[in-house]
């Protein structure tokens, strides 16, 4: 199996910044796209940014230019610096990895991000 636990979520105010980690641990032998999802309160939960064992990124509108996504394949940890931050970006936001090896995706518990105003 594949573990992940998130890290780096808190209480921040408009404007500022935080940086999230993912840390997978577990058969990480054959995973490849990671990504970060988040899903507000009463909303469904929404691709935030993933990245390719390469390094191939994409962003979802809202996020572009504000997020960066990054993976340290050496260290099994997935990252997602958040700039610039706004009251919308408030959600929990997952951690999610694609296994080769066990043909499925898996998922952290989360770590909320709250943006007050």
């Amino acid at each position: 199996q594949v573990m992940l636990v998130e890290s780096g979520g808190g209480l921040v105010h408009t404007g500022e910044s935080l940086r999230l980690s993912c840390a997978v641990s577990g058969s990480i032998f054959g995973i490849n796209t990671m990504a970060w999802y988040r899903q507000a309160p009463g909303k469904q939960r929404e691709l935030v940014a993933h990245i390719t064992r390469d390094g191939s990124r994409n962003y979802a509108d809202p996020v572009k230019g504000r997020f960066t996504i990054s993976r340290d394949n050496a260290k099994n940890t997935l990252y997602l610096q958040m700039n610039s931050l706004k009251s919308e970006d408030t959600a929990v936001y997952y951690c999610n990895a694609e296994s080769l090896l066990y043909k499925r995706n898996f998922w952290g518990r989360g770590t909320q991000v709250t943006v007050s105003s």
